[in-house]
């Protein structure tokens, strides 16, 4: 048997499976109203050092994403904006210094959802732990205060990299939010999740009362109780996939 054939094939298997899993992701994305026209952008590292990583092509409507149409991007190479197929100047930016600089962060999903994206134009924009959704990102959510406009240079790429640390997801003021994680599956939950905490924020402002704050150990417990349930993770993401499959399927062309 030839060894090196069976490596390749292995490679381009998990490629592919992950070409499927981010057209998917774009899908529902715009799916849930998460997406802004044709901006924003979504990644997935395929090698070892995680620099080299596919992300949706530039300008393209998230609701018509397919696996076949990820770009693959080296986060070293200098070119990579000369080329006819470039990807987006503020994806570049900030998923290039990802990719380069956030070994953990093997998936990045950048957006600008509704609600976060109401929670960060506030001067306090942290999500508070009021429920047991909100409570998911007690102390696990990292803040980028210093917004400096339109990604596309690349000391704001860098910036935002270094902001993430060790935190999987990113509430970045004036901006919107970013999830980083090991898969797609979790890096989508996370997105979910954290807009559907950003939306209990939101709606608990609008009420005009003094939010019910738990307390930081209760808070502490809560957000380590999530970690129980860590493969419903994977099953949510599956099931969209299904209801993809139903409502919107080809994503994986």
């Amino acid at each position: 048997m030839n060894t090196s054939a069976k490596v390749v094939s292995l490679e381009n298997s998990e490629e592919t499976q992950l070409r499927i899993d981010l057209a998917a992701a774009l899908r529902l994305a715009a799916y849930y109203d998460w997406h802004e026209g044709v901006a924003n952008h979504f990644s997935a590292a395929v090698s070892p050092d995680g620099k080299k990583f596919l992300m949706n092509p530039r300008w393209k409507h998230f609701s018509m994403a397919k696996a076949s149409e990820m770009l693959l991007i080296d986060a070293d190479d200098p070119d990579t904006m000369k080329r006819p197929d470039a990807p987006d100047p503020s994806a570049w930016s900030i998923h290039g210094a990802i990719h380069r600089r956030v070994p953990h962060a093997r998936v990045a999903l950048h957006l600008h959802p509704p609600h976060a994206t109401a929670l960060a134009g506030l001067k306090d924009p942290s999500i508070k732990p009021i429920d047991q959704t909100t409570a998911r990102f007690f102390n696990r959510l990292a803040m980028d205060m210093d917004f400096g406009g339109i990604a596309n240079d690349e000391a704001e790429g860098e910036r935002i990299a270094a902001t993430i640390g060790n935190h999987s997801n990113v509430m970045m003021a004036n901006h919107g939010v970013t999830t980083v994680a090991r898969t797609v599956a979790e890096a989508f939950d996370a997105m979910y999740h954290l807009e559907r905490a950003a939306r209990t924020m939101v709606l608990a402002y609008s009420t005009g009362q003094p939010l019910n704050v738990m307390n930081d150990e209760l808070a502490e417990s809560v957000a380590r109780e999530w970690e129980v349930y860590k493969d419903a993770e994977f099953s949510h993401f599956e099931e969209m996939k299904r209801v993809l499959d139903r409502e919107n399927p080809g994503y994986a062309d």
